[in-house]
């Protein structure tokens, strides 16, 4: 009987041909045909170690190499033919190259499945995006030093409950930004311990009865080792999953950033000036300047959060091993790797162009009674029990809004009605600038503590080790 499926690479056992919305339906091409690079780079491993063992000659091993090379070189100019018959990446690329090379070209596939294949290609290819996203992240947390550093004194409001809370600096609230980069740098590296494991030789499920030489191909690839178990190193898709959760957190914080930038460069606070290349007009209204890419970016940030939870919801109710609801694994994790470079560089290529309104800062820092804390501990210092001293602080509060003064503006008089041991050395700490020179620990918002925390930031902040 002739075989209607010819046109397959996988096509024997099936007597009738595949619906052509099935075909459709089932490929996975369009999308992981990105991963081809990868899989080449497997194929060659693989290859290699088939000819170690005995499987492929030395010149079979040349053959699939040059005819890889080929390929490779096809796709890099957009010359390959993709087609949905072929299903994935990974049949068109094995149909091509014994179309090239002939019988070698079957041979390539001994010892392997494409269970373990695309398991070692994703994790191939998200190693490698994690070098341009970590890169991405670096270029912000430099420009992020940068201004830090031109506004290490730049006083403004710090807030809680989007209440002025007391006086900071600009700088002190930029470097805030940094460590929540830093803490995404670390996880991303600690996620790339999981993702550099290896499953290629687990087969379909359950291993190959070849000799295969495993840590040889491992070696080659540049992965830590093998994996451990056959049935989980084709059904993990755990390190996606941790992958997108970094992933989500670095998009929370940009989102938390494009929020604060948002309400800076509006008429209400009017903070910051967002450079024009990042902004967009109305088309009704000729005064508007939006902020559209911070904007933007804090949208994102629910596409890649909602990529993890299809990435979980994909998995939990998976049996051992392989499935092929895991073809749905690559699109959001495709996703998730577009949305954070292009939001990273976004905010990389602006943020060193953000310039700061100081003078609006500044009086908005003495217009919510920002140094209160600091008559607080001022009095405790001198013998006051806190909560007495919380009690005299609101009286004074009271009058300087029944008056509409700062604390810094009432007269020592008038604050000597609320306590005794108020003396004129109070003005060091109602003003702005006492207030925050003396929060100068590690971690305060003195600016000669900032300027120590960015230099600090600066020698830590060395070029990656990438896998």
């Amino acid at each position: 009987m002739t075989n209607v499926n010819s046109g397959k690479l996988s096509s024997a056992r099936f007597a009738e041909a595949t619906n052509a919305f099935v075909e459709v339906f089932t490929a996975s091409v369009d999308f992981d045909q990105r991963m081809a690079h990868q899989d080449i780079q497997g194929s060659v491993a693989h290859a290699a170690m088939l000819c170690k063992i005995g499987v492929l000659t030395e010149q079979e091993r040349d053959d699939i190499n040059s005819g890889l090379a080929q390929i490779s070189g096809e796709i890099s100019r957009g010359e390959f033919a993709w087609s949905i018959k072929q299903e994935d990446v990974h049949m068109n690329i094995e149909a091509r190259l014994t179309d090239l090379i002939g019988i070698a070209g079957k041979k390539l596939h001994t010892g392997r499945s494409r269970n373990d294949q695309v398991a070692t290609d994703i994790r191939l290819y998200l190693r490698s995006e994690i070098n341009n996203i970590t890169g991405q992240l670096t270029r912000l947390q430099t420009a992020l030093l940068d201004l830090a550093e031109q506004h290490a004194d730049t006083i403004m409001p710090g807030f809680t409950h989007l209440q002025v809370a007391q006086p900071i600096t600009f700088g002190h609230h930029l470097m805030a930004w940094f460590e929540m980069l830093s803490r995404d740098q670390e996880r991303l590296q600690d996620c790339c311990k999981r993702i550099n494991i290896m499953p290629l030789g687990a087969a379909a499920l359950a291993g190959t009865s070849y000799p295969i030489d495993r840590q040889m191909t491992a070696d080659l690839l540049g992965f830590s080792r093998p994996s451990a178990n056959s049935l989980d190193s084709v059904s993990d898709r755990d390190f996606a999953i941790e992958f997108c959760a970094a992933g989500s957190l670095i998009m929370m914080h940009l989102s938390r950033f494009s929020e604060e930038l948002i309400l800076w460069s509006s008429a209400q606070f009017d903070f910051i000036e967002i450079p024009d290349a990042f902004c967009t007009g109305s088309s009704i209204m000729p005064q508007k300047k939006n902020p559209d890419v911070p904007e933007l970016v804090r949208g994102k940030s629910g596409r890649v959060t909602g990529h993890l939870i299809s990435l979980l919801m994909l998995m939990k109710s998976q049996p051992l091993a392989y499935n092929k609801d895991n073809q749905e694994d690559k699109e959001p994790l495709f996703d998730t790797v577009d949305t954070l470079i292009n939001c990273l560089r976004a905010y990389a290529d602006m943020v060193p162009h953000i310039s700061a309104k100081k003078g609006n800062m500044y009086n908005s820092a003495k217009r919510g009674f920002a140094t209160a804390t600091d008559l607080a501990d001022y009095l405790v210092r001198k013998g006051m029990a806190f909560r007495d001293a919380h009690e005299v602080v609101g009286l004074a509060v009271r009058l300087g809004i029944e008056s509409n003064r700062d604390l810094s503006e009432i007269s020592l008089p008038e604050l000597q009605q609320f306590s005794s041991l108020i003396s004129h050395d109070v003005f060091d700490v109602l003003t702005l600038e006492g207030s925050i020179a003396a929060r100068k620990h590690i971690g305060g918002t003195a600016p000669d503590i900032v300027k120590a925390a960015i230099l600090t930031a600066r020698q830590n902040l060395q070029p990656i080790q990438h896998l």
